[in-house]
C-alpha cells in the first residue's frame, strides 16, 4: 500500500509538471542596485507558475546553496518547480550573485526577488500576503537573513530552510560560506549581525527547518539553535531531523527520506 501511494504521488507530480508555465526574468534589467565585483555575474529569476485553475495564490522564492561561491541550482532550485506547481504554488528560483566579501550583493538580489514577485502578483496569480522564501545551506543563510532583517515588501510571510547555515560565529559557522559572504577579515559585530539565530524576534515569519543528523558539512546546531530561538520568541516553527542523508540532497530522489520529506513539506504548507 505504501509503495502504491508513493507511485501515485510521483505520477501526480509528473502529470501536472507539463501544465505549468515557465519563463526567465532579468532581476535588475541590467542595473542592479548594488554592483558586484564580477560584472559577468547576472542575477536572474526562473518562474514556475502552476496552471491558473490550480493556483492557490501562494509563492515561494527559492535560494539554492553553494557556499556563496556557486549555486546548486538544479536539485536545490529548478527541480523544485514541478513539485510546488502540483501544490498550486508559484516557484521563483533566484540565481543570485556571489558576494565576494560584499554581503549586500546577494541580500539586494533576494530582497529584489521578493519585491518583484509582489509587484507581479496580479499577473502571476499571487497573494501578496502569502509569499515565502526557501533556502538550502548557504542559500538557507540568505533566506534566514531576509526573514530576520528585511522589511516591507521584501519581508517573507514564511520560510523553509534545508540544512541551513545560520550562524556566522566561529565554532558554528561554515567557514567557506562565512568567508565568501563577509570576507576573510570581518568584525565581531558583522558576525553577530548575520548570525540569524541571534536576530530572531516575535515578528520573524513562521519556519520549517529540515536537517539530517549526520550532516558533517554544516553543523546541525545551526538549524536547531534557530528553531530554539523561534520557539523562545513564540514564532510557529517545525523542525524535522532525519536520521541520515548528510548534506546537499535537495530534491534528489536518492535521498533515503525523499518521499517522507516531500510529504512533510506538503503537510506543513497546508497547515496555515
Amino acid at each position: 500500500m505504501k509503495r502504491l501511494s508513493i507511485l501515485c504521488f510521483i505520477l501526480t507530480v509528473s502529470l501536472f509538471a507539463s501544465a505549468q508555465r515557465t519563463f526567465d526574468v532579468d532581476l535588475w534589467n541590467g542595473s542592479p542596485r548594488v554592483a558586484s565585483s564580477d560584472d559577468q555575474d547576472q542575477a536572474m529569476l526562473r518562474v514556475f507558475l502552476p496552471e491558473a485553475k490550480r493556483a492557490t495564490g501562494r509563492a515561494i522564492v527559492i535560494c539554492p546553496g553553494g557556499s556563496y561561491r556557486g549555486l546548486a541550482i538544479d536539485h536545490e532550485g529548478y527541480d523544485w518547480g514541478p513539485f510546488l506547481a502540483t501544490q498550486g504554488i508559484a516557484a521563483i528560483v533566484l540565481k543570485y550573485r556571489m558576494p565576494h566579501g560584499n554581503y549586500q550583493v546577494p541580500i539586494s538580489d533576494a530582497e529584489q526577488a521578493m519585491r518583484l514577485v509582489r509587484a507581479n502578483a496580479d499577473n502571476w496569480n499571487v497573494n501578496v500576503n502569502d509569499v515565502g522564501i526557501m533556502g538550502f545551506s548557504a542559500g538557507g543563510h540568505l533566506a534566514s537573513t531576509i526573514a530576520t532583517h528585511s522589511k516591507g515588501d521584501a519581508r517573507p510571510d514564511f520560510q523553509i530552510l534545508f540544512y541551513p547555515v545560520i550562524s556566522m560565529q566561529p565554532g558554528y559557522t561554515h567557514k567557506e560560506s562565512h568567508d565568501n559572504f563577509l570576507g576573510s577579515y570581518t568584525t565581531k559585530t558583522e558576525e553577530r549581525n548575520f548570525s540569524n539565530d541571534l536576530q530572531v524576534s516575535r515578528n520573524t515569519p513562521r519556519a520549517l527547518i529540515i536537517l539530517s543528523d549526520d550532516d558533517d558539512v554544516v553543523e546541525p546546531n545551526n538549524g536547531v539553535n534557530y528553531y530554539t530561538e523561534l520557539y523562545r520568541h513564540d514564532v510557529p516553527a517545525s523542525l524535522y531531523v532525519y536520521p541520515s542523508g548528510g548534506h546537499g540532497y535537495g530534491i534528489k530522489p536518492t535521498f533515503r527520506f525523499h518521499i517522507e520529506m516531500l510529504l512533510n513539506i506538503k503537510a506543513w504548507l497546508k497547515s496555515f
